[in-house]
């Protein structure tokens, strides 16, 4: 389905459907519990097919590079690893303009502070997406270089996903269980960081330092 085709197309509760929706996941892999908006998206895009107006994007750690998307955008799907002082994989989800509120709640890292000032420059320049949704997880771990999420927050997507795929249900995304499996390079994230080959490739504590390169550590005299 073409954007135009949906432009005055309208849901069951009346309301018109957006014409262009971006679904993005934000967040660093190498962080453990920090790559839990990436990795939704990953799964998203493995699972689902989209009619030919949704846009997925791994977001990465890009911040202000994200800006296109986001003003382009007439709704605006995020998933992000988010510290609310909740308990560990616990998810919530804030709409519209509470959510560049709710990206700034605690920073994690420079991606969110990079993130927050995205969605305020939409907000400047008068090109902030219709309808918003942050679904966004409480990490339990983000101390571990090369480390992957935790059970706990990657038992978590699970309902992310299924929170996500309803609200683009809603916004006429037409989600629809992938059929045709992704051709090589299609995935949204490289498939030699898909969440398997990323788990199975990690070298042991003994063959990798995770702290920090030895060479420079501060050491007892």
């Amino acid at each position: 389905m073409s954007a135009t085709s949906t432009e005055n197309a309208c849901n069951s509760s009346g309301d018109t459907l957006p014409t262009h929706i971006v679904v993005l996941g934000i967040g660093n892999l190498l962080w453990a519990d920090e790559g839990f908006g990436v990795r939704c998206i990953e799964a998203l895009q493995r699972r689902y097919e989209f009619a030919d107006h949704v846009q997925l994007i791994d977001g990465g750690t890009q911040g202000l590079y994200l800006i296109q998307h986001v003003q382009e955008a007439d709704a605006l799907l995020i998933f992000d690893a988010i510290d609310y002082g909740l308990e560990p994989g616990t998810l919530k989800v804030v709409r519209d303009d509470e959510v560049p509120r709710f990206m700034g709640t605690k920073k994690m890292s420079l991606h969110q502070t990079g993130f927050q000032e995205v969605l305020s420059l939409a907000v400047l320049t008068a090109k902030y997406p219709q309808q918003v949704l942050l679904i966004g997880c409480q990490p339990q771990e983000l101390e571990d270089y090369g480390g992957s999420l935790r059970p706990v927050v990657k038992a978590a997507m699970e309902e992310a996903l299924a929170l996500g795929v309803s609200e683009l249900e809603r916004w006429g995304a037409r989600p629809a269980l992938r059929e045709t499996p992704l051709a090589p390079r299609e995935a949204v994230t490289l498939d030699e960081l898909a969440l398997t080959a990323y788990e199975a490739q990690r070298p042991t504590a003994e063959e990798a330092c995770r702290i920090g390169d030895d060479r420079f550590l501060v050491k007892d005299l």
